[in-house]
């Protein structure tokens, strides 16, 4: 299809004239006929469209474009296009009817006297605050229709709001209906949810939750804000009412087995895990601890799982005591293998279901239990202190005023000493690490060396159809099982859609003509991997060389760094963005996240971000992300990402009698040479990038022949 503009005299408007070469589908008509549009609108003036009559009905009546002649000065013609949320909001039309019936639905609940609430809050979370969750427990996304992985949902008998976070707002712009109110966390002006809770309520509402969907410090803290309006929190733990009004249409549960994670990838065994978490309990003088976060219990008992998509992790609770650990569980998944796997080292299995009643038993036996309140949710906390409560009412009644009991049960809050544990990697583990990057780099090369001969010969693809070609090269590489997120594949405007995702139908084409953000990663058997490139295709302009030169520079400086031990990673943080604030230039993300070794992808505790509330400390062992990045909203995005070990690093001096730490690279695929801009880069970062590049070659043309490794040569070369 061609697009062809033609200016008429004295007319302020064009006539932009169709014609359509091969015959085509009236869906690949639509799909073709707006990408190309909306490349045009964005360099064109104001647009009078002439549309033969014999263009298919799907388009004629279609709200996806609104252009009208302005006014305009000696800068030229503008464009008036409608924004990116009410494009959605037209294209889905159809389907609001549908999401009103949610909201409307939900809302009847409100009033039965079960329930009897004034607002309802849904989170993104499941039971274990993942991040990344089942299928069937996505009620924030059923419930909205924003489907990015943070955000949460308010509702309210006449309003609904959603909020998340600057990763997500062009997407919850496009993906939110006309029904919802897109709350921006983290702007100048716009409120919290307990903020604007106590603003629209009436004094004294009920607010309801599901308890099993919140911490227990997010929920108390939500209670004392809501408190100051004298509204009452409502902990709705019998049922869920999203699940209510989901019925027949939700999926069903996760039902695939778990299998053992192999000693020679975990490098530790669960008995010597479980002697390590004991030991702790002897410490604190605690008889018992919760462990509910599932790569903590995946990480414990050596176990995977595929619950969660991307993440090998299964949902389970453990309960670990001083002579006894219990696995809940739907026993189901639990294969002869991995029950042998758990007698061995002691685990017992107890149905999932059944982990609150274990809970008050625990109290009524007088257990004194260790609670990480940042994780454990707050349905398990309250029915511990429900059963306390309990256990105390009981001792008056049957108490006398000779006797006198001590030892009754209690609590205490303190953060799982599994997170850090965990996040400190073992040598097998390092290993793993690397060899799984090593593999899934040489399947990135052959990818890129593919795809750059495609763009090459006028193919056309689809951002879908890149993320799907490189799961077909991923797959061919030994221990592969899957990726560790949707992948992020956006090319020009939809690169700065932070955590964008290419959707079927609604993607853009991969041309030549402007930035393509690839951001993915895998799960193989013996590691984790998340790697982000950008490039151009054809011609830079000199803005995108220079803003891609400026994250460049933050990503290197971030490489290089050396620092004390007990250093926080929010400390490091600033190095990334200096550049980028040089020249008034910014991003809305963290710099880097921890990552889980052949587990979770994002794994705490440690970080790399503006948020300076996380003082954990980077350790020697701990992997952690550097993915400084620019996006220019509407136009194109940037990131590059690395993952990076933390090891002590080799200093002349040792002030203070601490040691000193830096970072080794775990990722090797080479960096677009083309999009560097010489003359802002200093001598030592031109040679970062060219030892970089020779490592790059050094440790992957080994796995690789013919034209990927010509390509890898080639893209090596020094600048």
């Amino acid at each position: 299809m061609l697009l062809q503009p033609e200016r008429t005299r004295g007319d302020p408007q064009i006539t932009l004239s169709l014609s359509l070469s091969t015959p085509i589908t009236p869906n690949q008509w639509r799909q073709r006929s707006l990408l190309h549009l909306s490349a045009f609108l964005r360099r064109a003036p104001p647009l009078r469209l002439l549309l033969p009559l014999s263009l298919p009905p799907l388009l004629l009546a279609s709200r996806h474009l609104r252009v009208s002649s302005c006014a305009h000065g000696s800068d030229g013609d503008r464009i008036v296009a409608r924004p990116s949320s009410e494009l959605r909001r037209g294209i889905r039309e159809n389907s609001s009817k549908v999401e009103d019936e949610k909201l409307l639905s939900l809302r009847r609940l409100f009033a039965r006297p079960d329930v009897g609430i004034d607002a309802y809050i849904v989170p993104s979370q499941d039971a274990h605050q993942s991040e990344y969750i089942a299928e069937c427990l996505r009620r924030r996304a059923y419930l909205s229709g924003f489907t990015g992985s943070a955000g949460t949902a308010v509702v309210t008998k006449d309003k609904a709001a959603l909020w998340t976070d600057g990763r997500y707002f062009l997407q919850a712009e496009k993906e939110l209906s006309r029904d919802w109110t897109l709350m921006r966390s983290g702007t100048r002006g716009v409120p919290t949810t307990s903020e604007w809770l106590n603003d629209i309520l009436p004094p004294g509402a009920r607010i309801g939750i599901d308890p099993f969907l919140f911490s227990f410090d997010a929920a108390e803290e939500l209670k004392q804000e809501i408190s100051k309006k004298n509204h009452e929190l409502i902990l709705l733990k019998e049922f869920n009412l999203v699940d209510e009004i989901w019925n027949d249409s939700r999926p069903d549960p996760p039902s695939k087995p778990t299998r053992v994670h192999d000693i020679k990838y975990a490098g530790a065994d669960v008995v010597s895990k479980l002697s390590y978490l004991r030991s702790h309990l002897g410490e604190s003088g605690c008889t018992s601890i919760v462990v509910s976060m599932l790569d903590e219990v995946a990480w414990l008992l050596n176990m995977r799982g595929s619950d969660v998509p991307h993440s090998p992790v299964f949902y389970g609770y453990l309960i670990v005591e001083p002579y006894r650990a219990t696995l809940f569980v739907d026993t189901k998944k639990v294969t002869k293998e991995v029950l042998n796997h758990l007698t061995n080292a002691g685990v017992e299995l107890k149905p999932y279901e059944s982990v609150l009643a274990e809970i008050e038993s625990l109290a009524l036996k007088g257990a004194k239990l260790w609670l990480d309140t940042s994780s454990v949710n707050a349905a398990i906390v309250s029915v511990f202190r429900s059963a306390c409560e309990r256990y105390s009412s009981q001792l008056n009644n049957n108490s006398t005023n000779q006797s006198i009991h001590h030892g009754g049960p209690d609590a205490v809050y303190q953060v799982s000493p599994v997170a850090l544990a965990k996040a400190v990697k073992n040598n097998a583990e390092i290993e793993g690490m690397k060899n799984a990057h090593l593999r899934d780099a040489a399947a990135l090369v052959e990818f890129w060396c593919w795809l750059e001969k495609e763009i090459d010969n006028n193919v056309a693809l689809t951002e879908l159809d890149v993320a799907d070609a490189l799961l077909e090269f991923r797959q061919k590489q030994e221990g592969f099982i899957e990726t560790s997120f949707n992948t992020i594949s956006g090319y020009g405007a939809n690169g700065a859609i932070i955590h964008y995702r290419p959707i079927p139908g609604d993607c853009s084409l991969v041309e030549n003509k402007n930035l393509f953000l690839l951001d993915s990663g895998a799960q193989y058997v013996d590691g984790t991997t998340d790697i982000t490139r950008t490039v151009h295709f054809g011609e830079p302009s000199k803005w995108q060389k220079e803003c891609f030169t400026r994250v460049l520079q933050g990503h290197i400086a971030i490489d290089e760094v050396i620092f004390p031990e007990r250093t926080p990673g929010f400390v490091l943080d600033v190095l990334a963005r200096s550049s980028l604030w040089k020249v008034g230039l910014d991003y809305r993300h963290g710099t880097g996240h921890g990552v889980g070794a052949a587990l979770n992808v994002h794994e705490g505790p440690q970080s790399i971000s503006f948020r300076f509330g996380n003082l954990t400390a980077l350790q020697k062992g701990m992997i952690v992300s550097n993915e400084p990045g620019y996006y220019e909203d509407n136009s194109f995005g940037i990131r590059i990402e690395n993952l990076l070990l933390v090891i002590e690093a080799n200093v002349p001096n040792a002030y203070g009698g601490i040691e000193y730490l830096g970072f080794e690279k775990l990722t090797f695929v080479p960096i677009q040479t083309k999009l560097v801009e010489l003359s802002l880069m200093s001598p030592g970062e031109i040679k970062w990038l060219n030892d970089y590049h020779g490592q790059v070659w050094e440790k992957v043309s080994p796995l690789l022949n013919g034209e990927a490794l010509d390509w890898l040569s080639k893209n090596t070369r020094p600048i």
